[in-house]
């Protein structure tokens, strides 16, 4: 399997995240991805290329102008203003408040932001643009004929929403590239998003859509972020109604409950037909991921890599989370090696 990765994504290396009432070191950090890049190279999984540079229209596609021209120059007025930390949200347009973009960086950082750990940090742009350009360059590999590739994107993506960044997310990496593949030719995408965190930001976009199939299997909301999405009443609306679909599972939840989970999306994709299907591969389902619940052991990516093989989809896979930094590598490449056999 043929890998799309940048080393432009240490141009993000955060120090602050907001965290248990504290500031400690961000759990998405440089480390997940060259433990990710360096395990890949020791079992020889295939070639790692670069990507090639699509410009912004694929993303412009997919997100707020107004979004990307925020991230674009946010630390550049958050430096302008004299502010020495790194650029946190602190106010929001919440519950009976405007619902207009302020000019000032600290108003425009609550507009903009859905949660507050998430900093920008010089450098943040260009790695999430970066990260949005693996991804695009992966999905060319499958459009192309490869029966599979991987994206090792980070920053990952699967919380940005059309007009809002956070969850360490700024571009929607597998959302973008959905687009892109129904603009090269597909018909009907699917998203099946196995990241432990629901995949809110992809749920957003294509909520009113039906060329694309949007399921994830996560946390329950009551008990994890992103709190405010994702139950499983949210099925889509209009045209999109009945094409988001949402398996969320409490605390504690184990592979055989999680796996029953994953044989129901796989059939719903099986039905739906797609014509290329993405996955958002977030391995923080893993038994000790830090900032998570479930309870998956490493063999058990392995075994649901088969399981999603069995569609016999032409599939690309999109790094999205997975914070157990000493295991990450191992239950990725777990996923990707048992999807091929």
């Amino acid at each position: 399997m043929k890998t799309v990765f940048s080393e432009d994504h240490l141009l993000r290396q955060a120090r602050t995240e907001l965290y248990g009432g504290q500031l400690v070191e961000p759990f998405e950090r440089p480390s997940r991805a060259r433990y990710i890049f360096d395990r890949l190279k020791a079992v020889d999984l295939g070639p790692v290329l670069p990507p090639e540079d699509h410009g912004m229209d694929p993303i412009l596609a997919i997100h707020d102008a107004g979004l990307m021209r925020f991230l674009q120059g946010a630390w550049q007025e958050w430096v302008a203003e004299g502010y020495k930390g790194e650029a946190i949200a602190t106010c929001w347009p919440a519950r009976r408040m405007q619902q207009r973009c302020p000019n000032h960086i600290d108003g425009k950082l609550g507009y903009y932001a859905l949660a507050t750990e998430t900093s920008i940090t010089e450098g943040t742009w260009g790695a999430a643009y970066a990260s949005a350009q693996v991804a695009l360059t992966a999905a060319d590999l499958v459009l192309g004929g490869e029966r599979a590739a991987f994206a090792l994107c980070r920053p990952p993506g699967h919380h940005a929403a059309y007009d809002m960044y956070g969850g360490y997310c700024f571009i929607n990496n597998a959302a973008v590239a959905a687009q892109w593949m129904l603009g090269q030719g597909a018909k009907r995408v699917a998203i099946l998003d196995v990241d432990f965190h629901h995949g809110n930001g992809t749920q957003d976009i294509f909520y009113d859509r039906d060329d694309v199939l949007f399921i994830s299997l996560h946390g329950a909301p009551e008990d994890a972020f992103p709190h405010f999405l994702g139950y499983a009443d949210e099925t889509g609306k209009g045209a999109g109604e009945g094409y988001t679909i949402n398996y969320p599972m409490p605390p504690g939840t184990t592979f055989a409950t999680w796996r029953k989970a994953l044989a129901a999306a796989l059939q719903q994709i099986a039905d739906y037909a797609p014509d290329m299907l993405i996955v958002s591969l977030g391995v923080d389902t893993f038994e000790t991921d830090p900032i998570s619940f479930f309870k998956l052991t490493s063999p058990d990516f392995t075994t649901y890599g088969s399981d999603i093989a069995g569609l016999n989809l032409p599939t690309l896979f999109v790094m999205e989370g997975g914070y157990d930094i000493d295991e990450i590598g191992l239950n990725t490449v777990n996923v990707l090696q048992g999807f091929e056999g």
